[in-house]
């Protein structure tokens, strides 16, 4: 599981790591030379979906899940995908879907009723939303470069690598705009394996506590901003790793009560990792019918700015909006206790993870 069993040793007092390595330590150039991540749906895929939307009926999302929606060979595919998923590379991308022939509410529907074969969907934000559409809602074509994370994603501009509150986070290209929005994901294991080798000092940093405070649209507006201590990169009890991060959310702590001031190393530590994330990435443009699926313990993702055609008339696929959902996996691995707090249960293959009112996450 994402390199589990790679030994931590003690320096300085301090828990560092060494080179975890595997599958899960890819990095851009060696996916440009081996796009075997990127994998289409199988031949019997687009009857078995056709069938399954005509059973649906009455049903809309969120109201069915798989068993409502039969794939009978391809859900042996996505069982597959879901294995890559957590014990691969944690990194992979279906081909194969085309929206123009789906009316957009069938789209939503199809997304779903795939999605639910690999886990159990998951709230966003405190409103309840299961499917999101990242598209810009600004009305001006402005990209936003502070405030939420949520107010940065649904306008044009860049977002920095980071990580979402769910095991494993599904993204399908609905439409994109007329230029920009290249997707960017980094394995965070590759990493943390080049940190080892060039500055294990910054390492050790990054498996010590960072201060972060959750946004209004995950603990609901007029509520109180809860800062918590949680490290960047951990292991869990079998020696999984994971990362779940921010540097907006640890941005965001700065200041509240209760918090220190960000230390000269983990400012250090947090400019190589991105440095790192730059040099490591994946880059690819994101096309219509693509579904990017990530394991959010082992990888980070991003995106470069873009532009919609936002002249009076444009037509629909000159706009660029992807559909979001946020998986809880049962084939995820265990997390550290001391995870509780952001996750809700770090049990192995535990329900967990998304975006409650008033507490950190979803948990059985």
């Amino acid at each position: 599981m994402g390199g589990g069993g790679a030994a931590l040793r003690r320096e300085g007092g301090v828990s560092a790591a060494g080179p975890i390595g595997g599958r899960a330590a890819w990095t851009g150039a060696a996916l440009a030379a081996d796009p075997s991540w990127i994998m289409p749906l199988p031949p019997e895929a687009p009857a078995e979906i056709a069938a399954a939307l005509a059973g649906l009926e009455w049903r809309m999302v969120p109201g069915f899940d798989a068993r409502h929606f039969p794939l009978p060979r391809t859900a042996g595919f996505l069982a597959e995908v879901a294995r890559e998923l957590e014990e691969g590379r944690g990194l992979v991308r279906l081909t194969g879907l085309d929206p123009r022939h789906y009316a957009a509410a069938d789209l939503k529907r199809v997304f779903w009723g795939l999605m639910c074969h690999l886990g159990t969907p998951l709230p966003q934000n405190t409103t309840g939303e299961v499917l999101a559409e990242v598209k810009d809602e600004t009305g001006s074509g402005a990209a936003v470069a502070s405030g939420t994370a949520r107010a940065r994603s649904r306008s044009t501009g860049p977002l920095r690598f980071h990580t979402d509150k769910c095991d494993l986070l599904a993204l399908l290209c609905a439409s994109n705009g007329i230029a920009g929005g290249v997707s960017r994901i980094v394995s965070t294991v590759a990493i943390q394996d080049a940190m080892a080798a060039r500055r294990p000092d910054l390492l050790a940093v990054l498996y010590q506590d960072f201060w972060r405070a959750r946004p209004a649209d995950e603990e609901g507006e007029g509520m109180a901003a809860k800062p918590f201590p949680m490290p960047v990169f951990a292991r869990g009890p079998d020696g999984g790793f994971t990362s779940q991060y921010s540097r907006t959310y640890v941005e965001l702590a700065q200041g509240m009560p209760g918090v220190p001031p960000l230390t000269a190393q983990q400012v250090e530590a947090m400019d190589l990792l991105a440095a790192l994330a730059e040099e490591l990435c994946v880059e690819m443009p994101f096309e219509p019918g693509q579904i990017q699926l990530m394991n959010q313990h082992v990888t980070y993702h991003g995106r470069t700015a873009y532009s919609d055609d936002v002249e009076p008339g444009a037509a629909a696929g000159s706009r660029r909006n992807l559909l979001r959902i946020w998986l809880s996996s049962p084939l995820s691995r265990a997390l550290p206790a001391g995870h509780a707090g952001q996750w809700g249960d770090v049990r192995a293959g535990a329900l967990r993870g998304g975006a409650m009112p008033g507490r950190s996450a979803l948990a059985a």
